[in-house]
C-alpha cells in the first residue's frame, strides 16, 4: 500500500531527520541523566526535563501526562516501550513501587506477571522498533500494534500488526478462523492499512529469562485481499468474435 505522507514536504522532513538518529539522541540523553522510571500498575512513569521531553515526543515513546510540575514533563510508558528502553537500549532504570531498582530478570518476571504473553509481544515490538518503525498500541484498529514509517505527525500508520506464537496458548489466538481473517482484512481495508502478522517461534526455549529473546525467531507476513478485477486479463471476447467471423 505504501506510505501516506501528511502534507507537502512531509517525506522530505522524515528523510532529513531519520528516526534512528532521533532514538539515538534520546538514548544518549537518558544515559547522561541516569533516567529512572517508576513501575505503576501496567505502565512505567518517568519525569523528563524540557529538552528530554522534546526527544520523547520526537521519538514517540509513551505519552505525556498533564501535571502541575512546571519544570518537568511526566510520561507514561507501556510495558514493551519501557522494557525496550531498559533492556535493549540500556538507557533507563526502573524501580518498583517499593522504590528499589529492579534488574533485568526481576523486571522481566514482573512484566510477565502483569501481561499474558509478554515475551511474545515484546519480541514483536522490539523487532519493529529495531528496524526504526514507530510502534504504537493498535487497539482502536482491532490490532495489537500499529506501525508508522516515521513520526505520526508526518505519516499515517502503514501496518496494523497482529502477533501470534505457534503452540502458545497464552499468545494471540487471532486468525485461526476464516471468519476472523475476513473481518480483520475488511477492518484493515476500511482504515487504509496493510495487515502484518508477526509469528514468533520460541524454538523450544522457556521464557524464564529475557536471554531467551535471542533465540526467538520472527516470521513476517502481510495479508491482503485478492481482487479478481485487478488480477484478471483484459476482456478479449470482441477480438475472438471478430476472428471467428473472418
Amino acid at each position: 500500500m505504501g506510505p501516506r505522507w501528511k502534507g507537502k514536504g512531509a517525506e522530505a522532513k522524515a528523510l532529513a531527520d531519520p528516526m534512528s538518529k532521533i532514538v539515538l539522541k534520546l538514548q544518549s540523553s537518558l544515559i547522561q541523566s541516569d533516567a529512572r522510571g517508576i513501575l505503576c500498575g501496567s505502565s512505567v512513569l518517568l519525569a523528563a526535563e524540557e529538552e528530554q521531553a522534546l526527544l520523547f515526543g520526537r521519538a514517540y515513546f509513551g505519552h505525556p501526562i498533564v501535571n502541575a510540575d512546571k519544570d518537568r514533563q511526566w510520561f507514561q510508558l507501556g510495558m514493551e516501550e519501557a522494557f525496550f528502553l531498559c533492556y535493549s537500549l540500556k538507557c533507563l532504570k526502573i524501580a518498583g513501587e517499593d522504590k528499589r531498582l529492579k534488574d533485568d530478570q526481576e523486571l522481566w518476571q514482573c512484566m510477565k506477571s502483569k501481561k499474558a504473553g509478554f515475551p511474545v509481544f515484546y519480541k514483536a515490538y522490539s523487532h519493529l522498533r529495531t528496524k526504526n518503525w514507530v510502534v504504537r498500541p493498535g487497539l482502536q484498529y482491532g490490532a495489537d500494534f500499529v506501525a508508522y514509517r516515521h513520526h505520526p505527525s508526518l505519516v499515517h500508520s502503514e501496518y496494523a500488526v497482529l502477533v501470534s506464537s505457534e503452540g502458545d496458548a497464552e499468545a494471540n489466538g487471532r486468525l485461526k478462523l476464516w471468519s476472523d481473517v475476513h473481518c480483520t482484512l475488511r477492518l484493515c481495508l476500511g482504515v487504509v492499512k496493510t495487515l502484518l502478522v508477526l509469528t514468533i517461534s520460541k524454538n523450544g526455549d522457556d521464557d524464564d529469562s529475557p536471554s531467551c529473546l535471542a533465540n526467538y525467531m520472527v516470521d513476517e507476513r502481510t495479508v491482503t485481499r485478492w481482487s479478481p478485477e485487478q488480477s484478471r486479463e483484459e476482456d478479449t471476447s470482441d477480438d475472438v468474435e471478430s476472428q471467428a467471423r473472418e
